[in-house]
């Protein structure tokens, strides 16, 4: 039995709900169960292959003293095999699959095997011999030790397996000998956040003080300029201003999400109800003006990075899959700790649409890069873009193992209880079982194509129990059992219930159009289209004879149609406009475009 998903608080975490073990919920039909499948059946398989094709176990055979040469990749070529670990052990506690362990355990002996005696790891500076943590605003040591630690959380997490906990114990051992203030020891952090993250994951398996100690430092440290003090323009790092005293999300965004990730765990763990503030207000400012409609994150390809308040142009978005990774896990911990439904109407945005967008339907080829536009005839200069359409795997492979991490673990982030009520934050058909109340619920839907959402009773006990169910903020006029329920918040029955009784949520999911902040430069005249959680786009293939997606001026006031194409694209629901000049248009939910080839693509539209 999987004991606890990620991002878990201990029980004397200061959280507002506690999360269910990702086994404790199931997925069984629709969007996500496909797109599960193919991250197990596929995508997995395929990363590993992968792994090796790149070298990047050759590089950790080569430290391990198992295979002869040089290294081979980026500096921080160790965490991508860390997050396939990762991947594979939510995995396992999925489909139980004895040949994924055996893969796992495998690259954990030769992980063992490459350990230095001091618990040191890292597979390029052990090979070539370079002085540690000297580089460390570039070198990813830290780095790598995070996802390391996530990796091993989740494999003891799921099959009760400590080989690779041994391992990232001696590790953070021996990071907590080497950093912090304290004399003798290296006062400096690491280029690249999401060691927090690793840290506190640790500190709730192991209960060892000191890695939350770490944890803490190593954010209270950010914003110090020590990664200045190396001759680096300290806001790419996010250390230009200290965590707890900014107002706003700043730099390469994957960093800065990742970091404030590990503050929120830092915050609940801890208790530090003015860090958890601070948070709120730096998610809110990036809500507000640096975040796509998409849920993309990072406007500017220099430096990967979030520009200025509402500089987002749609055309030239990075918008960096790994950053929506990041901003669900950061959305999430702010859900736990604060249970306001805003985060979870966040991970919904993200999920469905700056996620999804960055793997094909197939699980196996992916986009470093989500844009919310490419003209026609764009021309694929470098690695990363998007003209290319998806592909198999990139020289910084940072993206696909971050996607299978988070299909492996997405039941992981449906539902959360207290002891005396059940929350579900998003909508999949499958099941709930909370061993906490001792509710059980079967959920029917074909969300989020439909909206109607009926939970039945499977287990219920013998108290009053409330059952809270989240009503987006789209959803003005929804209801719960025929009675109008407040659009953004929790909609919740307590009672004592029956087996076999069933709670109807019904989510009006017309299509809307959607107007930018007036600021927003880039967009000014256009309009978004979206229905129910996802946001739509215009591709070329979809357009009548002669209509050019580059050229289209839609027409706001014509009535919107809503088609289902079962095949197309897997089965979607599109969406039929018109253009100004009478054409009828087609529009397909953005998570979807590009499986057919690159082409022109638009998700705002020009209006009349």
């Amino acid at each position: 039995m999987t004991t606890a998903g990620p991002a878990a608080p201990t029980s004397t975490a200061r959280v507002h709900w506690r999360p269910l073990a990702p086994d404790r919920a199931s997925v069984t039909a629709g969007l996500w169960a496909d797109r599960i499948r193919a991250n197990a059946d596929a995508a997995i398989p395929a990363g590993l292959k992968q792994l090796e094709e790149a070298q990047n176990l050759h590089n950790l055979r080569v430290a391990a003293g198992e295979e002869e040469g040089d290294v081979i990749g980026p500096i921080f070529a160790d965490s991508d095999v860390h997050k396939w670990l990762e991947a594979a052990a939510w995995e396992y506690g999925r489909s139980h699959d004895e040949d994924l362990l055996a893969s796992i355990l495998q690259i954990t002996r030769t992980l063992a095997a490459a350990q230095a005696e001091d618990g040191y790891l890292d597979s390029v500076v052990q090979v070539r011999e370079r002085e540690r943590y000297r580089k460390l605003e570039w070198s990813h040591e830290h780095y790598c030790a995070g996802h390391l630690m996530q990796a091993a959380v989740a494999l003891v997490r799921t099959s009760g397996r400590t080989e690779l906990l041994d391992v990232v114990v001696k590790l953070a051992d021996h990071l907590v000998a080497t950093f912090g203030t304290e004399d003798g020891k290296y006062d400096f952090v690491d280029g690249h956040p999401v060691v927090e993250m690793g840290l506190v994951e640790l500190y709730r398996e192991t209960g060892t003080q000191a890695y939350l100690d770490l944890a803490r430092y190593f954010v209270e440290a950010r914003g110090r300029g020590l990664l200045a003090t190396h001759g680096v323009e300290p806001t790419y790092f996010s250390d230009r201003v200290p965590v707890r005293e900014q107002t706003t999300v700043e730099g390469h965004a994957v960093r800065a999400v990742y970091l404030a990730a590990g503050a929120a765990d830092v915050a609940a763990e801890t208790g530090d109800t003015a860090l958890l503030e601070a948070l709120g207000t730096q998610y809110a400012a990036m809500a507000r003006g640096k975040q796509y409609v998409t849920g993309g994150l990072g406007a500017r390809w220099e430096g990967e990075a979030f520009g200025d308040d509402f500089e987002l142009p749609a055309d030239r978005a990075y918008a960096e899959t790994c950053a929506a990774i990041g901003g669900v896990q950061w959305a999430w911990r702010m859900l736990l700790a604060t249970g306001e439904a805003s985060y979870a109407d966040q991970v919904e945005r993200m999920l469905y649409n700056g996620f999804l967008s960055g793997v094909s339907l197939g699980g196996t080829e992916y986009f470093y890069v989500n844009p919310l536009q490419l003209r026609t005839g764009a021309h694929a200069d470098e690695n990363r873009s998007p003209a290319h359409g998806r592909r198999g795997w990139f020289s910084c492979a940072c993206c696909p193992p971050n996607v299978m991490r988070t299909f492996a673990s997405f039941t992981g982030y449906l539902a959360t209880s207290t002891d005396t009520s059940v929350q579900l934050h998003q909508y999949v058909p499958g099941t709930v079982d909370d061993p906490r109340t001792g509710l059980g619920v079967e959920v029917a839907t074909d969300y989020p194509w439909d909206g109607s959402i009926a939970l039945t009773v499977t287990a219920a006990p013998d108290r009053e129990i409330a059952l809270s169910l989240r009503v987006p903020a789209w959803a003005e006029g929804a209801t719960l059992d025929g009675r109008p329920v407040e659009a953004g918040a929790y909609a919740t029955v307590t009672r004592t219930f029956a087996v076999g009784e069933v709670v109807r949520l019904e989510l009006p999911m017309a299509p809307r159009w959607t107007a930018a902040h007036p600021r927003v430069d880039a967009v000014r005249g256009c309009r978004a289209l979206e229905r129910g959680p996802l946001v739509y786009a215009l591709e070329q293939s979809d357009q009548p004879d002669g209509v050019v997606v580059d050229d289209i001026v839609v027409d706001p006031d014509a009535e919107l149609g809503v088609e289902h194409r079962p095949d197309l694209l897997g089965g979607v629901r599109v969406i039929t406009l018109r253009e100004a000049s009478g054409a009828t248009l087609t529009a397909i939910p953005y998570h979807v475009w590009a499986n057919r080839g690159p082409q022109a693509m638009r998700v705002w539209l020009p209006v009349a």
